[in-house]
């Protein structure tokens, strides 16, 4: 997490996210969050300077437990950024059924992979590039991608 994100949780400490410090700020100061976990002995008026920010009130988020819209963030997230091939870390997505023979840009055909995997693979599947896929793809929801 970056200094310039904060983040959320609901009033029963469930993840909902991430907002920006300027955004978790105005939170503190409108008294709709309380600070809950601080950066340092830096302190921002009166508030401690934020990490993690907890509502005062529970807010129901059902379309937390919906998936997640795909994006090439999403899928690194959901394998923290470990290659599904060779355990390494991952910068690329690679989709495992290549898009040149029908496969899709969905959560279940798309996993992180380093570069070298990546080329290697190319336009194969992994069985056709003697790799094995160590783990198995899966459409995570909101709340899942928000608690890792």
């Amino acid at each position: 997490m970056s200094a310039q994100q904060v983040a959320l949780l609901n009033a029963s400490y469930e993840p909902l996210g991430k907002v920006s410090f300027k955004h978790a700020v105005r939170m503190l100061f409108r008294e709709v969050a309380l600070v809950e976990e601080q950066h340092g002995e830096r302190m921002i008026g009166p508030h401690p300077w934020p990490r993690v920010i907890r509502l005062v009130r529970y807010v129901a988020a059902h379309w937390l437990h919906r998936t997640a819209g795909y994006s090439r963030t999403g899928v690194l997230t959901r394998d923290r950024h470990t290659c599904a091939y060779c355990g390494r870390h991952a910068t690329t997505v690679d989709h495992v059924l290549p898009q040149s023979r029908g496969g899709g840009t969905t959560w279940l055909n798309a996993v992180a992979a380093c570069a070298p995997c990546n080329h290697r693979k190319a336009n194969r599947t992994p069985a056709e590039a003697g790799l094995r896929l160590h783990l198995t793809p899966y459409a995570p929801t909101r709340a899942q991608l928000a608690a890792i």
